[in-house]
């Protein structure tokens, strides 16, 4: 499929919008209240030179920084609420920032990165964040400025509400499978069919009764961006998903389900999409669940 994009609406900061473009954020990039956050890995291992780093941008690496964890064996979990907020309060943001995520945006998987980051936001209960669409690769063509040191934080109190309503359990799936709930695995097509599995994944397959759409449809790596409303909508459409239905995404950690949550909850408009960060690494590590 040709995944079809457009370049986001630039907005002012006031007016927060899930995506944002290189030139708004080469504009913003100063503004009081507005935190750049780099979740980059790897910054310090590439061949950028002596100045790496963003302007006015403070780094948490996705990778390393903390914002997943291992819970009770599965991992990639959404931290403890108090912990994630001392991670993000120790960047120094408060519930009055507009924060803008910067991964890489080399493709949908690393992209990935920015989309669960994202929901963590909103998952925390704070609405004025927004992803760099196109990530790194679009802000350095633009010729946003590099700098040799990120910024160093001073630490502040991050406030949260959590917002349950966006994360699924596995007693929800469980609800939902009862219910006939449309389920999105994000997985690639081929641990959707059990051809090949994930490390962390005791076996292959899918929940029974899963549609698939893929990670990679919702983002051009050629292009470095991520699809827009028309796509998103055609893609929900193509698995029988309703605008506004309720769906639960999953992959095997959370990670690939981000993106598909993003599309459809963020981009789309689907306020009753849910992720279920325990994804298959939890669902499938209990053989008495039923696997497809």
């Amino acid at each position: 499929m040709t995944l079809l994009t457009l370049s986001p609406v630039a907005v002012a900061a006031a007016d927060v919008t899930p995506l944002v473009t290189a030139e708004w954020l080469k504009t913003h990039a100063a503004d009081e209240n507005l935190v750049i956050l780099d979740i980059r890995d790897k910054v310090g291992e590439t061949d950028l030179g002596e100045l790496p780093y963003i302007a006015n941008a403070v780094v948490a690496p996705y990778a390393s920084a903390g914002w997943r964890t291992e819970v009770d064996g599965v991992p990639g979990q959404v931290p403890p609420a108090d912990q994630i907020a001392g991670l993000i309060g120790g960047l120094g943001i408060d519930g009055d920032d507009h924060v803008v995520i910067v991964p890489w945006g080399t493709d949908s998987s690393e992209f990935g990165g920015a989309t669960r980051v994202y929901w963590t936001f909103k998952y925390l209960g704070h609405d004025e964040v927004s992803i760099l669409d196109g990530g790194w690769r679009q802000y350095d063509a633009v010729g946003g400025e590099r700098v040799a040191t990120p910024v160093t934080p001073v630490a502040v109190t991050f406030p949260y509400d959590i917002r349950e309503e966006l994360r699924a359990t596995t007693a929800d799936v469980e609800a939902a499978l009862s219910a006939g709930t449309k389920l999105i695995d994000g997985r690639p097509e081929e641990q959707y069919l059990g051809q090949s599995k994930s490390p962390v994944v005791r076996i292959e397959g899918t929940i029974p009764g899963s549609h698939n759409l893929p990670h990679s449809k919702f983002y051009s790596a050629e292009f470095a961006s991520f699809a827009q409303p028309d796509t998103v909508a055609t893609l929900a459409q193509s698995v029988g998903l309703g605008a506004d239905e309720d769906t639960i995404v999953f992959c095997n950690t959370g990670h690939w389900a981000s993106i598909a949550w993003f599309a459809l909850h963020e981009v789309g408009g689907n306020t009753k999409a849910r992720m279920y960060d325990g994804s298959m690494a939890e669902w499938a590590a209990d053989p008495a669940r039923p696997i497809q």
